[in-house]
């Protein structure tokens, strides 16, 4: 049955022109990066600290205990030694073949850009993209690595805050408005390791008319009525064979 709906998905690849694909969490946990809410995701497996994660990663909280933001967040936010996985090399091959018009995600790690895709929209930021909350200076990710304690701006002393959209924060609407367009030109679309459960995010592939909806996951979503083609299967294997180089 899977290598049935490989095939039927590989078809639809070749057929399509204006392919876009909206990603989440699973799309990183094959290169090691835990996700939030499955059985070891990072939701379960730090519930013995004093504040639960949904608390430290708030902007409330970064604002009065930046200390306990940045211990947390060093220690679980950040994997500068992960690698592009199967899914991300198979996604940039379709973007140099001119046929993926877009990455939508909402991870922040970058893998998308470091297996060589071009036009990834992040919907929740990036840890690679760090500024002065005082000046407005930017800084890599490698000064929040090494800082010791809380990172300050080696201009005016002020708080370096990671680019990232932490709850209570809104998502960017540049960024939500080119992911719109791009749902809406699409003629397939692909959306990957992810529950679509997390809104806004979730309701991005609303904006999609078309007939080609792929939903690739693990486990069942609350959106699989509206697919053309469901596979409960990982990404990666099933992207990497459908993209042949």
């Amino acid at each position: 049955m899977l290598s049935e709906k490989i095939v039927k998905l590989k078809s639809l690849i070749e057929r399509s022109e204006r392919i876009v694909f909206f990603g989440g969490a699973g799309v990183s946990t094959e290169s090691q990066i835990p996700d939030f809410r499955s059985s070891d995701g990072l939701f379960h497996t730090t519930l013995n600290r004093a504040y639960p994660p949904e608390t430290i990663l708030s902007h409330h909280f970064f604002m009065q205990f930046p200390d306990v933001f940045y211990t947390f967040y060093k220690e679980n936010m950040i994997y500068e030694h992960a690698k592009p996985n199967a899914a991300h090399i198979a996604l940039a091959e379709l973007e140099s073949k001119g046929k993926l018009k877009a990455v939508i995600t909402q991870n922040i790690d970058g893998l998308h850009q470091l297996a060589g895709s071009k036009n990834v929209l992040e919907l929740h930021g990036s840890i690679h993209q760090n500024t002065c909350m005082s000046c407005g200076k930017t800084f890599s990710l490698d000064v929040v690595i090494h800082s010791l304690g809380v990172p300050k701006c080696d201009v005016c002393g002020g708080i370096i805050k990671p680019d990232v959209v932490l709850y209570e924060e809104n998502l960017d609407m540049e960024v939500i408005q080119s992911a719109v367009e791009a749902i809406e030109s699409a003629d397939l679309l692909i959306v990957g390791g992810t529950s679509l459960i997390v809104y806004p995010a979730a309701g991005l592939i609303n904006y999609y008319k078309g007939t080609n909806l792929v939903l690739i996951n693990k486990d069942k979503t609350g959106h699989d009525h509206k697919a053309t083609l469901q596979i409960l299967a990982p990404i990666g294997e099933v992207l990497s064979e459908c993209v042949s180089r």
